[in-house]
């Protein structure tokens, strides 16, 4: 499992807690997070529902710095059908 999915279920565990307990600090205490950060998971949860709790990117992809398609397809073949690392890999 990634660390996004743990901290996915973290942030939902969370705002179901305090919505149990009707306790911020004492779930913030308890799970070991700050009230501030709480506060922007519930502001996001309200806004955009589970998938606002996502992580993305702080910033958007360069395409300049991406590998071609075509290149990258290749990488993938090799990698999957002949367990090729990256210095055989960058042989070819």
């Amino acid at each position: 499992m990634t660390k996004n999915y743990h901290q996915h279920n973290l942030q939902l565990r969370v705002i179901q807690h305090s919505k149990d307990t009707s306790n911020v600090s004492k779930t913030c205490r308890y799970l070991g997070i700050s009230r501030e950060t709480y506060y922007v998971w519930l502001k996001n949860y309200q806004t955009g529902g589970e998938k606002a709790l996502i992580n993305s990117k702080p910033c958007p992809q360069n395409p300049k710095l991406r590998v071609p398609a075509a290149i990258e397809e290749k990488i993938i073949y090799l990698t999957t059908n002949y367990y090729l690392g990256q210095v055989r890999i960058s042989w070819y």
